[in-house]
């Protein structure tokens, strides 16, 4: 798998920006299909720094109506990268 199609976004959530300043530690949206060890590559090779720890969380797609319609969103994926004590991810470097 490429190192783009493993990498979706970051999730720039409150939480998240809490964990990035006190942890050192980034979560993106991944593609459900990568797992730890193709997160850490992709990572290390796209941002140039050193991960030190990868969890992964898969999450299920949340309950949606528009009117009287209703369905549900896709299932999706979920990295909490940490990243080696004194290194910085700029989240604007992401490609597209």
């Amino acid at each position: 798998m490429n190192f783009t199609e493993v990498l979706i976004s970051p999730i720039l959530s409150e939480k998240s920006v809490i964990m990035k300043d006190s942890q050192n530690r980034y979560t993106f949206r991944v593609n459900p299909k990568s797992n730890k060890t193709e997160i850490k590559k992709a990572i290390e090779t796209v941002f140039k720094v050193k991960v030190t720890a990868v969890r992964t969380a898969n999450l299920p797609g949340k309950l949606h109506k528009v009117g009287r319609y209703e369905g549900y969103r896709s299932d999706w994926k979920k990295a909490m990268v940490t990243v080696k004590a004194g290194q910085k991810i700029d989240m604007t470097d992401l490609p597209k």
